[in-house]
């Protein structure tokens, strides 16, 4: 049986790992079936995690976090856990293979992924203009002219980030109010250099070789189409939470989540259910960055080992 059980290998789980086995947890395994290192590896450049003066790509920051993490004993396992459930103080976690698995904790960091707006143009420009992480890209488009999409708290939260670095900013939503919080949309209004595009869809994302030159918007009443010049376009129609491993039989959770599926926890990281974390972008009002998400993992380590303990 084992002391921990991590499901998800990006910077959460791997973190986890080296908290717990470098803490004295000697049977700790990270099940990912992909290459460890998270969504943080499809970016192309990286500048803002602490002591990371170089900008690198995301694949060269994550390089050395597994052999770091299996330095201390933490063994990686390529099987896909297709649900957790707990009988007593036991976890089973069901593999792909059909085979089980039983741990005295586990901790979920499976994250999110971003929902794509299914736009024309959105693929074939994602990394070349197109993002989802104003966080990460922003800084590529200071004092050029960007869109945002969508009309929720990230969208308008977003939108004042980039304020502070763009020269314009086209927030674009669909309907002719914000879905965002009245405190967030009266933030918003106070910047000159966000433009509200209202009652309108996107169309297509437009660009050439060098990346994006523009989105193609249409007025919902009049129908009439026009074209916003900007170099970048972020995308914030909301994300799609990695939760199926709590799903259980009768369809409910193993564990509280909110409305959008995402887990609740405390600031230990602990969900309502003893002995299981989680940690990273599945967790509530996760700020999806790379730092916060390697700081949710070593509190959920050394979680771990104090329930054990």
């Amino acid at each position: 049986m084992l002391d921990l059980a991590i499901i998800g290998g990006g910077p959460a789980g791997l973190t986890a790992g080296l908290y717990a086995t470098r803490g004295g947890l000697k049977n700790v395994t990270m099940f990912e079936k992909g290459l460890p290192g998270g969504q943080i590896t499809q970016s192309s450049e990286i500048e803002n995690y602490p002591g990371q003066v170089d900008v690198v790509t995301g694949m060269e920051l994550m390089d050395k976090w597994p052999s770091q993490c299996q330095k201390f004993g933490m063994k990686h396992d390529m099987s896909e856990v297709k649900k957790v459930t707990k009988d007593g103080e036991v976890f089973t976690l069901t593999l792909g293979n059909g085979e089980t698995q039983e741990a005295k904790t586990v901790l979920i960091a499976t994250g999110s992924v971003p929902k794509s707006a299914g736009i024309k143009g959105e693929a074939e420009f994602f990394g070349k203009g197109v993002s989802t992480c104003a966080t990460c890209d922003g800084f590529f488009y200071k004092n050029k002219d960007v869109a945002v999409l969508g009309g929720g708290d990230t969208a308008v939260e977003e939108a004042i980030f980039l304020a502070n670095i763009c020269k314009t900013v086209y927030i674009i939503h669909r309907r002719d109010e914000f879905r965002a919080s009245p405190h967030e949309v009266e933030k918003m209004k106070k910047f000159d250099n966000i433009v509200q595009v209202l009652n309108h869809t996107t169309e297509e994302i437009i660009g050439d070789n060098m990346g994006v030159t523009g989105v193609i918007v249409k007025d919902k009443d009049s129908s009439e189409t026009k074209t916003l010049d900007v170099h970048g376009v972020f995308v914030f129609v909301g994300r799609d939470v990695l939760n199926q491993t709590l799903i259980q039989e009768d369809g409910s959770f193993l564990c509280d989540t909110n409305e959008a599926g995402e887990v609740i926890v405390n600031l230990k990281m602990e969900t309502s259910v003893p002995g299981l974390f989680a940690a990273g972008d599945i967790r509530i009002d996760a700020p999806k960055q790379v730092v916060c998400a390697a700081g949710d993992g070593a509190v959920a380590g050394i979680g771990a080992i104090g329930y054990l303990q």
